[in-house]
């Protein structure tokens, strides 16, 4: 091969990556989208998304009923919607929405017996799913990934969030 033949080659050859930021990010996307398939298939079973489980599962741990808005905050991802997935729940009768006594304009919400069984019923296929995901990863090491994107996650959370 000639000078020019090994330089025309090596032009062609482009990076993968532009940056170990860009390569960090794109092996974020790509391990969340591997692991969201296995837990889509998962809630997709129980007739749920993973973000209404997690409504439920907020309003299950707070042990009270919450107003809407802290529900939202509170939320892993964002749902620009929260009203209408509020609707899909208590069509479900999984969750009810009372007026406060306090402050009629407030709307609470409060997980309902059907919501607690629900829940209860995933319980184990949930622990299951999860153990799919992770398990080939050792303790330690699981530790310092959350450690690790807690520490990228940090300046981008906002202030008062339970996950800053």
């Amino acid at each position: 091969m000639t000078p020019l033949h090994r330089k025309a080659k090596s032009m062609r050859v482009k990076q993968k990556f532009d940056s170990i930021q860009q390569e960090s990010y794109l092996s974020i996307w790509r391990t969340y989208d591997r692991l969201k398939s296995l837990e889509d298939a998962f809630f997709a079973e129980w007739q749920i998304t993973a973000q209404q489980y997690n409504v439920l599962r907020i309003l299950q741990l707070n042990g009270a009923p919450l107003p809407t808005l802290a529900i939202a905050n509170k939320l892993i991802s964002r749902a620009p919607d929260i009203t209408r997935m509020l609707d899909r729940l208590e069509k479900q009768t999984w969750i009810v929405r009372v007026r406060s006594d306090a402050d009629r304009r407030s709307v609470l919400v409060e997980i309902t017996e059907n919501g607690l069984r629900l829940l209860d019923s995933m319980a184990d296929g949930l622990t299951e799913l999860h153990e799919k995901q992770l398990s080939h990863v050792k303790p330690a090491d699981l530790q310092d990934l959350c450690e690790l994107l807690a520490k990228v996650r940090a300046p981008h959370e906002p202030s008062g969030s339970a996950w800053g």
